[in-house]
């Protein structure tokens, strides 16, 4: 049921829904697939944990799935049991399923479907099961799909880019050619004409933390345009006159220093740090900055060191003139091939690298998702009960959550038990398997690895964030003000903005802003002060105790704060919500800050250490978050096991 919140004058669902299952949509307004799947939903809802619909009844579709998303209820709580020693108190005996495979690949990621493939085309006629915690394939490709108002609109709900530090190797770069992706091409061949002309960024400062609600529109880019900007600020003078300073300033901080004394100076303070101790600013200017390096780290500019903040181009730097430095050595890891000579590729589908795992799932099932090449997969309809047919050469399991690999003879036994509800635990038999998972989940589903490579792989703190996807009736309210997007340092989501506009393989982003349109939210539930891994945790502690209802209540008040001059209104204008929450989000990367040593000495190392038949991919393993990171270490790893 819903109760009606007096403030938002709108309905704040108590669980998660599916598309015209719940909140305002009935199910004879929606196209006949998803009606279907919305009747499918209300019979799960209606049934108990231990009938819940599975991925080979009708209707079943995630994309459409709305509420809480990403580690949704039901895809870590065994988990969970297992880290704290509870789960095998209350589990059955193993069941057997009889089932033998050459491989099982634990998470069907990019890495692990990935590390599937590679297998695959190292022995052709390989069995191999893949499975998954979550209702969906992809890990953190994550897609969202709102159907408003006759039109299909798309948002990444976890991964976005391909692009990466560093050009991809001659293995992930070979992949990508593959699946028919070819970034230049692809980006040619779809429209992003800039239906936001006109339209600019603009700051929400709030109430709370800055002592006024005031939306000041404009994105400053000289001296000017910053004082005009400052002006309209609710901030004292000081912090005015110290942020003019930083965004326009030009006189080095630190003269008579070589630039690499600079560099070495600025990899041992954090950013907010060498704002108010080196550039002498007032510290009123912290709450205005602090979040600036949220959807890169997932914390606050406290526990990220002045020199990754140089690299990704904040300001304050300019008077220092460092020149930018590159390498091709990532994090202790170079593969085979690697190539030294221009940068990675830049592109993304609506959805995301959600088209990547869709690719790729294509490619391992055929006939799993209806289309041909890299532009059709964007709208082509995905059968999940094709997923996992029986004597198919490669099946995906999901709503599977692993709880034990272990090796046992010439192969490995693979037990896992349902995601939601109920401690019956099958097993399966394979030659090999390969731990495609989150890396610091590892030491319980392996307790018999060696202590040292359990102490590596719990240091790997994977990052917490939420990346939120609004659909919206329309986006009147944004053309009103003049702004696209807007950054809120003190807001309960630190950004959002519209939905970037894209024409590929059938889709099209609407153009009118009285057409439906979808907006991108981002969080970071990071505990400042703290470095950077204990920030992690923290939030990663916040997000799992918040339940969706505080989630869509914070949603609807904030856009109703920063849109409600243009007419916004929270309960009329808002068509559907996906919290996609990530308590175990992106891959840690090496931070000076707070790891100590160097980014050539880093745990991840250690971790992935092959164990008998088990080896470990998944972009933890490589310690950067990135797309083909994931696919390098699905290679390595299954090249190890094809080498014993």
């Amino acid at each position: 049921m819903a109760r009606k919140d007096k403030n938002l004058g709108a309905p704040i669902a108590r669980r998660d829904f599916l598309q015209g299952a719940a909140i305002t949509t009935l199910t004879a307004g929606l196209a006949p697939e998803l009606a279907q799947a919305a009747e499918a939903e209300k019979l799960a809802q209606s049934a108990s944990s231990s009938e819940a619909i599975g991925q080979n009844s009708p209707g079943y579709y995630p994309p459409t799935r709305l509420g809480m998303r990403g580690s949704h209820p039901g895809s870590f709580e065994a988990a969970h049991e297992l880290r704290d020693g509870d789960f095998w108190n209350g589990a059955t005996a193993l069941h057997d399923t009889g089932e033998d495979f050459d491989l099982v690949v634990v998470g069907g990621g990019i890495s692990g479907l990935s590390a599937a493939y590679f297998y695959r085309q190292a022995k052709p006629n390989a069995k191999i099961l893949i499975l998954d915690n979550h209702d969906d394939f992809g890990g953190h490709a994550k897609r969202n799909e709102f159907h408003v108002a006759g039109r299909t609109l798309l948002l990444n709900g976890g991964t976005l880019e391909i692009d990466s530090p560093y050009p991809y190797s001659r293995i992930a770069d070979g992949l990508m050619k593959t699946l028919g992706i070819d970034p230049e091409a692809l980006e040619k061949s779809c429209q992003r004409d800039d239906i936001y002309k006109g339209l600019t960024a603009a700051t929400f400062f709030d109430k709370e933390t800055f002592g006024a609600d005031k939306l000041v529109v404009g994105a400053p880019k000289d001296a000017k345009s910053w004082q005009a900007f400052l002006k309209q600020a609710p901030l004292s003078e000081k912090a005015r006159a110290s942020i003019l300073a930083i965004e326009t300033g030009g006189a080095d901080p630190l003269p008579g220093l070589s630039e690499d004394a600079k560099r070495d100076r600025l990899s041992r303070l954090s950013y907010a740090n060498y704002l108010t101790t080196i550039l002498k600013a007032d510290k009123g200017v912290l709450p205005y900055y602090m979040h600036r390096t949220d959807d890169l780290w997932g914390c606050g500019i406290d526990a990220i060191s002045a020199l990754d903040c140089w690299g990704v181009g904040l300001p304050g730097f300019e008077g220092l003139k460092l020149t930018k430095t590159g390498t091709t050595k990532r994090m202790g890891y170079t593969p085979a091939g690697y190539s030294s000579v221009g940068g990675s590729y830049s592109f993304h589908y609506p959805d995301g690298n959600a088209s990547i795992a869709r690719l790729l799932v294509r490619l391992l099932i055929p006939g799993s998702i209806e289309g041909h090449d890299a532009r059709d997969i964007v709208m082509a309809k995905a059968d999940y009960s094709k997923l996992d047919v029986p004597g198919a050469p490669v099946r995906i399991r999901l709503n599977q959550i692993a709880v034990r690999a272990r090796n046992a003879g010439k192969g490995v036994d693979v037990a896992y038990t349902e995601a939601k509800g109920g401690k019956k635990v099958m097993r399966v038999r394979a030659k090999d398997c390969v731990l495609a998972s989150w890396n610091m989940m590892i030491p319980y589903l392996v307790p018999e690895l060696p202590a040292a490579q359990k102490a590596a792989l719990h240091k790997l703190v994977k990052t917490p964030l939420v990346y939120t996807s609004v659909a919206l009736n329309n986006w009147q309210a944004f053309k009103k003000l003049g702004i696209r997007s807007v950054e809120a340092p003190g807001g309960y989501h630190s950004s959002f903005g519209l939905n970037n506009p894209m024409e590929i393989g059938g889709y099209a982003t609407p153009r009118d802003p009285a057409q439906p349109m979808l907006i991108r939210m981002v969080r970071t539930p990071a505990a400042p002060g703290l470095p950077e891994r204990e920030q992690h945790k923290a939030g990663r502690a916040e997000l799992l105790a918040t339940p969706f209802e505080t989630f869509e209540k914070e949603i609807r008040a904030q856009l109703g704060r920063t849109l409600g001059a243009g007419g916004f209104d929270p309960g009329r204008d808002i068509a559907g919500i996906a919290v996609n929450r990530w308590p175990h989000g992106y891959a840690a990367e090496y931070n000076a800050l707070s790891d100590g040593g160097t980014n050539q000495d880093t745990p991840n190392i250690a971790g992935r250490k092959q164990f008998g038949r088990i080896a470990i991919a998944n972009s933890d393993s490589g310690m950067a978050a990135y797309t083909d990171v994931a696919m390098d270490q699905a290679h390595r790893a299954v090249s190890e096991l094809l080498a014993l």
